[in-house]
Parts: structure tokens; C-alpha cells; sequence
């Protein structure tokens, strides 16, 4: 039994996510990162002690707080996690199995700042929970833990490294050595490595009961068992290629853009809603929180991963993109534009609006060194009635008007807005999001 290109593209675009961002975790333990060039063992967290720049080739990172990132390797027992009192200040540390599924959340929105203690344990773990501590399932045994601390500016920096210092992972009594990464064939052709690593990665990270039909699909093409895909049938080789050239074009449109609303707006509010399945402490398992269709759920999953890899769920921060002016042009770097947020965006924690170039997603070098601007920037003005504009071009406005400007670059960009714990006015829709205006 086979498959055709068609079923072949519906498993390219399964499979993305995990393929990704496994590799990406595995890109932090061998020192191929571009946010930590420094290997990283398993289960020890690593810090970014400088908000980030457009060094850092990593898809639509933040500058507003400080990472705290660990790999985690669960495949030789349960973990213990240790978090400071963060004077509540925001803080979140997500948790993000091999598959991109945001499982559980610790911080400032899901469990307070208070100090706290947690176990880590993989699934199907029933051993005894330490006292005062609180087990977290991690459904893979790899996975990673993205840690976000709130920086206030160059003068805070001190302090929050300080935090950062105070995350602690160790292994809990009786756990063992990890197993690291998932052996796969590392001679097979440039075209199947994506394949390769989908046949192992799927037998090292079971997807739950309700993937069976993805899964069967799966073992027809041969992605079961436990040969490599250089064995496979010159025919089969053909479809899977092309299903995943397929797969990745249609990834690629939709993250360039998709659907926009008035305006030119891109919600991601429900962007990460993808988990069905395992969803633990922090997070909100409720119907609004789902997206029903596994077959949309993955498709947006992978969307998710390809141009927001490691995003938050909209309750905890809400991300909303722009490609487009208010007459549906790109956003180019050869004009000036103008967006009035009237009112400031609503929320809890803090709001910022980041430049991104694209198609990488990466920050904007500019002359100025700054890549986002916000609620907490220095000198932002606004208006009589408390409205605030920002202003998106290449070269610096005069006069006092650069205290609102936020750097473009020459070519194309999506800017991203940014509201942490966002409030009932963007969780209900009802906030509205301004048009980009073009003003030369």
C-alpha cells in the first residue's frame, strides 16, 4: 500500500511542526542555534542576557523581555524545576513538547511570582510528587521549556539577569541519563532528510489517539517502520518529494500572509489553538481555546511553527501581524506609514510593536538599535485625547516625531503587535485594530 501526492502533502504538513521543532531543540544542545551559539546540555537552562537583535536569526523573536530556555531530555526520569519570587514582575515559562503544542504554562498570569516548585514528568509517570512541588506532564520525552522575563529598559537589565540566575532544573531522585536525540539515518539525500527525520521523530514521539487517521496515513507511506527512507521504492521517493514541496508552499503562502482583516491585520490570537489533546496546568482547556478540525488544527499548527515558532496561546499574549497598508499594499520600506492605536492596546502586563522584515521574520538593524516600541519606551508621546501614533519608515522623522518611530527597513516588513495577558477587549474582538495608512 501506497500514497499519492496529495496524501502525501496533508503528512508533509503534519509532520512540519515536529520535524522543526525538534531540530530546533536539538539546535540548542549542539550549538547550532542562532539565539544561543553555545551548546547547551539537556535540562539546564540557558539565558539570553541582551534583548535580542537582528544577530539573532530565530522567526519573529521578542525584544521586550529576557529568554530563559531550557532543553529538556525526559527519557530518563522526571525533573525538578525551581522558579524565583519575581517581585511580580511578568514572567512566563512556557512549555512546548516536540510537536509545538504549548502543554503548561508557569508565571505571572497562570500561577503568580511567587517562588514555586515543580516536577517534570513524562507521560505515563507514577511515581511520588515531592512535597510542595507540583508535576507538570511533558508528553515527549524531548522538549523545551521557553522562559519570558519583562525588561523596562537598558537600566533594568542587571536585575533581570539576576532572576534569570534563580531557574533551576535538576533531575529528581531515581532518574537516569537521558537518551538524547532520536537516531535516523544521516546519509539519505538532501530531498528526504525531512522524511527521515519525520520516520523517527514519529516513533520517538508518539502523537495521541486522536491523530490515528494521520498516523494511518503515515504507515502507507512507509513512515512507520523502521527502515529508512532510502530503501523506500523510486516511486514512493517521487510522491514524497513532491508532497513535501507541496506541503512546504502552502506553508509558506499562508505565513506570508493568508486572510487579512480590514486593515490589513493578521489575529493571532488563535494561532497557537492547535493542542487538542494535552493541555496541563496554565493552560485553558475549553472549546474556545480549540480549533475542532484536526485537519485545520494542523495546518495552522504549522503555519504557527513556520512564522511564530514557540508563540504563547492568545490568552497569555495576543500577536497580531501586518503585511498590508490600508488599501491592501505591501508594507515596503520606500514609504512612510502611520498607525494611531486609539485607544492603546489593552493590556494586562504590557503591549510593544516589533518590526520584522520579511520573508525571514528576523529584527530590523536600523541605525537607532531599536526594534520595538511600546507602552514602555522612553519619551513615547501621546496625543491630547490619549491616543498613540507610531510611526513605520526607513529614514528618521524630524524633529520630536522620532520619540514614535520604529525603524522599517529598505524592503518589505510585518511589523507585530504584542499585548501580554491581553485584555477582555481583545479576547472577545471587540478592540479595534487601526489601519496601517500610508502617508507619503
Amino acid at each position: 500500500m501506497s500514497i499519492d501526492v496529495q496524501a502525501a502533502t496533508q503528512l508533509a504538513i503534519y509532520g512540519y511542526p515536529l520535524v522543526y521543532c525538534t531540530d530546533e531543540i536539538l539546535k540548542l544542545t549542539d550549538g547550532r542555534s542562532t539565539l544561543f551559539p553555545e551548546a547547551t546540555p539537556f535540562n539546564t537552562f540557558v539565558c539570553a542576557r541582551d534583548l535580542l537583535g537582528p544577530d539573532a536569526e530565530f522567526v519573529s523573536p521578542n525584544n521586550d523581555t529576557l529568554y530563559v530556555i531550557a532543553p529538556l531530555d525526559m527519557s530518563g526520569g522526571p525533573l525538578l524545576l525551581e522558579t524565583p519570587d519575581t517581585g511580580d514582575r511578568y514572567f512566563v515559562l512556557q512549555f512546548v513538547d516536540a510537536w509545538s503544542n504549548n502543554v503548561a504554562y508557569v508565571g505571572h498570569r497562570a500561577t503568580g511570582t511567587a517562588a514555586g516548585r515543580w516536577m517534570l514528568v513524562p507521560s505515563g509517570h507514577d511515581g511520588p510528587i515531592p512535597d510542595g512541588a507540583t508535576a507538570i506532564e511533558v508528553p515527549s520525552t524531548l522538549a523545551v521549556i521557553v522562559g519570558r522575563v519583562q525588561v523596562d529598559g537598558e537600566a533594568d537589565l542587571p536585575a533581570v539577569r539576576a532572576l534569570q540566575d534563580r531557574f533551576t532544573l535538576a533531575p529528581a531522585p531515581g532518574s537516569t541519563p537521558g537518551a538524547g536525540a532520536p537516531p535516523y539515518d544521516t546519509t539519505v539525500d538532501e530531498e528526504l532528510v525531512f522524511w527521515e527525520r519525520l520516520r523517527a521523530y514519529l516513533a520517538a514521539f508518539p502523537p495521541p489517539a486522536g491523530d490515528a487517521p494521520f498516523l494511518e496515513l503515515a504507515a502507507q507511506a512507509g513512515l512507520t517502520g523502521a527502515h529508512s527512507v532510502s530503501t523506500f521504492d523510486a516511486d514512493l521517493i517521487a510522491v514524497l518529494v513532491e508532497g513535501e514541496a507541496q506541503g512546504r508552499a502552502l506553508i509558506e503562502s499562508l505565513a506570508s500572509g493568508g486572510d487579512t482583516q480590514p486593515g490589513g491585520w493578521t489575529s493571532a490570537l488563535h494561532l497557537f489553538d492547535y493542542n487538542l489533546d494535552r493541555l496541563g496546568p496554565g493552560t485553558i482547556d475549553a472549546p474556545e481555546w480549540k480549533i475542532a478540525d484536526r485537519t485545520k488544527a494542523y495546518v495552522t499548527r504549522a503555519v504557527a511553527a513556520r512564522a511564530g515558532l514557540w508563540g504563547n496561546h492568545g490568552y497569555e499574549a495576543d500577536y497580531e501581524l501586518v503585511h498590508h497598508d490600508e488599501h491592501g499594499d505591501t508594507l515596503n520600506g520606500a514609504h512612510r506609514y502611520e498607525v494611531t492605536f486609539d485607544p492603546p492596546p489593552p493590556a494586562r502586563a504590557f503591549w510593544s510593536l516589533t518590526m520584522y522584515d520579511t520573508p525571514n521574520y528576523y529584527l530590523v538593524d536600523n541605525p537607532i538599535d531599536r526594534y520595538s516600541i511600546g507602552d514602555r519606551t522612553p519619551g513615547l508621546r501621546s496625543a491630547d485625547d490619549g491616543s498613540i501614533t507610531i510611526l513605520l519608515q526607513a529614514d528618521a522623522p524630524d524633529g520630536d516625531r522620532a520619540a514614535n518611530w520604529l525603524p522599517a527597513p529598505r524592503g518589505d516588513f510585518r511589523p507585530v503587535l504584542r499585548m501580554y495577558e491581553p485584555g477582555d477587549e481583545v479576547l472577545d474582538g471587540t478592540y479595534p485594530m487601526p489601519p496601517v495608512r500610508r502617508v507619503d
